[in-house]
């Protein structure tokens, strides 16, 4: 698969907290070719802050390969990495985050500010941007749009 492919299964975990009213990011864990974890973000269903996706596939991915270190993964999300998964990604080691869309207001992997790159921490986490980038922006534009309409 290329990373456009993977870009794709992380938009389609994101599609799925769309259908949940949830803020559709989705994120999915690759090693040597394989797709080890997928998630999309649980906040609202489970009322817990820290249920981003980019956590969750985290979570799931140590689990699978029974250790904390990810340093030969790479990640595929559909949205920028806040700051507090931005610093999951440095605590886990992940080799490379795909980002499909830039988040002006808390990406923290270059918009707002960049921990993966800018600061001396003892891991440096690749980036590569735009990956469907219209795709990842369409999805999350249409949500809020929604999401207004109903409030209104």
């Amino acid at each position: 698969m290329n990373k456009e492919e993977y870009m794709k299964l992380a938009l389609k975990e994101a599609r799925k907290a769309y259908n949940k009213l949830e803020v559709p990011v989705g994120a999915v864990i690759v090693k040597d070719g394989k797709v080890i974890s997928k998630a999309y973000n649980e906040k609202e269903e489970k009322k817990d802050t820290t249920k981003h996706a980019e956590i969750l596939a985290i979570q799931r991915a140590s689990k699978k390969l029974g250790t904390w270190r990810l340093k030969d993964c790479d990640m595929y999300v559909t949205l920028e990495p806040c700051s507090m998964c931005a610093g999951a990604l440095i605590q886990s080691r992940i080799n490379k985050v795909y980002i499909g869309a830039m988040d002006e207001k808390t990406g923290s992997c270059g918009s707002v500010l960049n921990l993966l790159t800018d600061y001396k921490f003892n891991h440096k986490v690749e980036i590569e941007y735009n990956i469907c980038k219209e795709e990842c922006e369409k999805i999350l534009k249409d949500f809020f749009k929604e999401l207004r309409k109903k409030k209104k």
